[in-house]
């Protein structure tokens, strides 16, 4: 019955009414949409000190220093830093030891008709969660999905209450803040494909966990993090990159792993239309390679990612089950080429129709998405029962498929990576994990040797020792 009433209405009156919040309101881009919450359902003279808008270029600059991008993190983060250093200053002295200080601030681009083009925008809020504390801070990125500048503009004022909101009354639980961002609103309208959470209120958090919980909970398809573990917003990250994306369950990553990463980069590198220097390579993670048909193990989770961070790669954590569902969203970001790594095995999958039951074209509508925009696929051989090795030229697909087949192989979609080490070819990864949680000491001869040490170290996949 409680979570009934926790609508915008509602959220908005209670920080008017709790004369502890008092804070600034700064939107650019898409109207006084948040601040018109706090004015409408009446008392926001309790929580708010001053609204802005800057549209001017000259004037926002004026205010928050010249920028390259208007729409971006670093515009935000400026915003926030001037404006709550301002109301400190102004307002710490009458009202500090009484008062709970807040900057929020956005900035967006909205629908454009001109252009035809979806609106995205950066949120976010400095806070203290109790008087003359160290600020927290939270930043999120929107996907915006209305067909109307009025519809974007709709969802960002909610979307500003829900984080205000957030900030101050759910901050101990940030899965419930994060979940609740969603409240008044559909994922037909926004996605938030990034978040990030610091400051005194969230030494705790682990931005990792927090980028898999938007993916878990429908917020976003994607989500991605630097070896840092810093997590990056798609767009910004892969303008203008080419990229390269290896899919595994990484539990553990094997010597033939870590080869046919290298081996794809490689070849990629050296095509003609790509330049070394331009290529983005990811280590990508679907939902169902991570919870194996049950619930995610947060743990596990976190032990994958930290090797792979440890040995320096970018991590993508995707909803994404079909190849072609990944392509359309990597073509999205990029005109730069596109690849992807892979196993005969996985490539025998993508030609198989069951998976293609939900289109109407079936699977010639799913090749169609793939590899539309010159998508190439590096496909390492694999061993047979007998020994022998099946290349992109042994495979065997349905009969009916074969001149497809051979239309994506002999005009290069589908490419033979023959430079992966054969020794490892025989390497399967659900052995070595259970040989880790056997004690069977023959797994470090399959794993490379600083990821056995890391293994070892941290005594990760139920390593005891023995």
């Amino acid at each position: 019955m409680e979570r009934s009433l926790l609508d915008t209405h509602h959220k908005a009156l209670t920080l008017n009414k709790d004369r502890r919040a008092y804070g600034t309101i700064a939107e650019i881009g898409a109207g006084q949409e948040t601040a018109r919450w706090f004015f409408r359902v009446g008392s926001a003279a309790g929580s708010i000190a001053k609204t802005m808008s800057a549209y001017d270029m000259q004037f926002s600059d004026s205010i928050y220093g010249s920028s390259d991008r208007y729409v971006s993190r670093e515009r935000l983060h400026s915003m926030l830093e001037i404006e709550y250093s301002l109301l400190s200053k102004r307002l710490n002295e009458e009202r500090g030891s009484d008062c709970i200080f807040f900057a929020f601030a956005n900035t967006v681009a909205t629908f454009n008709y001109s252009q035809n083009q979806a609106g995205h925008g950066w949120l976010g809020i400095q806070f203290q969660t109790q008087p003359h504390e160290e600020v927290s801070e939270i930043h999120l990125h929107v996907i915006l999905k209305g067909n109307t500048s009025m519809r974007d503009q709709e969802t960002l004022g909610i979307l500003g209450v829900n984080l205000i909101y957030g900030a101050y009354y759910q901050h101990q639980d940030p899965v419930v803040l994060l979940r609740t961002l969603m409240d008044g609103l559909s994922t037909d309208y926004l996605e938030i494909d990034m978040i990030d959470f610091s400051g005194a209120a969230f030494k705790q958090v682990d931005n990792r966990i927090m980028a898999l919980q938007l993916v878990q909970h429908g917020l976003t398809y994607v989500t991605m993090f630097q070896p840092d573990g810093k997590l990056v917003q798609p767009t910004d990250f892969l303008f203008k990159k080419s990229i390269l994306v290896e899919r595994s369950r990484f539990s553990p990553p094997t010597k033939l792993t870590i080869n046919l990463l290298d081996c794809a980069y490689e070849a990629f590198s050296n095509e003609a239309d790509v330049i070394r220097e331009e290529v983005t390579v990811f280590s990508e993670m679907t939902l169902q390679n991570l919870s194996g048909g049950s619930d995610i193990d947060i743990e596990d989770f976190l032990q994958r990612v930290d090797i792979l961070c440890t040995l320096g790669k970018n991590v993508m954590i995707s909803n994404f089950a079909e190849f072609y569902r990944l392509a359309q969203f990597l073509f999205k970001l990029t005109s730069k080429p596109v690849a992807l790594v892979l196993g005969v095995p996985a490539l025998r999958q993508i030609f198989k129709e069951k998976y293609y039951e939900d289109l109407d074209g079936g699977i010639l509508e799913s090749f169609g998405r793939l590899f539309r925009n010159d998508m190439r696929l590096y496909v390492c051989p694999a061993l047979a029962d007998d020994g022998s090795l099946i290349t992109v030229d042994e495979l065997k697909v349905d009969k009916h498929l074969q001149y497809l087949y051979r239309h994506l192989r002999q005009n290069g979609f589908i490419r033979n990576l023959n430079t992966v080490e054969q020794s490892y070819l025989s390497i399967d990864a659900n052995t070595v994990l259970e040989k880790i949680r056997s004690g069977d000491k023959t797994w470090q001869d399959q794993v490379p040797l600083d990821i056995v040490n890391i293994i070892k170290e941290k005594a990760l996949f139920q390593y005891t020792g023995s």
